[in-house]
C-alpha cells in the first residue's frame, strides 16, 4: 500500500501564495500521475492540476497562471505552489498518484486533504 501524506495549507491573505507539498511512501513499483484535487464546501471535487511521470503537466482553467505543480520523482513527492489566491480557492486539497503495486496492480492513493483557507 501507499501512503500520501499532505502538508502547507493553512490561511492566507487574498493576493497571498502557499506551497503545498505531498509524499508518497510505501511499498510499490512505481508512481505514474501525481495531483491535486479540492473540493470546496457544498461543491463536487474538482481537478486542480496533473503532472505526468515524464512531467508533462495539465491544469484546471480556473488555476492557470497562478498555479504551478511540479514533482520531485526521486522523493515520491508533487508540490502546488499557489500564487495569488483568491477567496474562491478555499477548500480542502487532496493529493493523489496513479500507482502500480510490485505485482502489477494498479490503482489511486489519496492523501487526507489539507485546508486552504483565503480570507482578509
Amino acid at each position: 500500500q501507499v501512503h500520501l501524506v499532505e502538508s502547507g495549507g493553512g490561511l492566507v491573505q487574498p493576493g497571498g501564495s502557499l506551497k503545498l507539498s505531498c509524499a508518497a511512501s510505501g511499498s510499490f513499483w512505481s508512481i505514474n500521475d501525481m495531483g491535486w484535487f479540492r473540493q470546496a464546501p457544498e461543491k463536487q471535487r474538482e481537478l486542480v492540476a496533473t503532472v505526468t511521470s515524464g512531467g508533462n503537466t495539465n491544469y484546471a482553467d480556473s488555476v492557470k497562471g497562478r498555479f504551478t505543480i511540479s514533482r520531485d520523482s526521486a522523493k515520491n513527492t508533487v508540490f502546488l505552489q499557489m500564487d495569488s489566491l483568491g477567496p474562491e480557492d478555499t477548500a480542502v486539497y487532496y493529493c493523489y498518484a496513479g500507482v502500480t503495486l510490485l505485482g502489477g496492480a494498479t490503482y489511486t492513493a489519496w492523501g487526507q486533504g489539507t485546508q486552504v483557507t483565503v480570507s482578509s
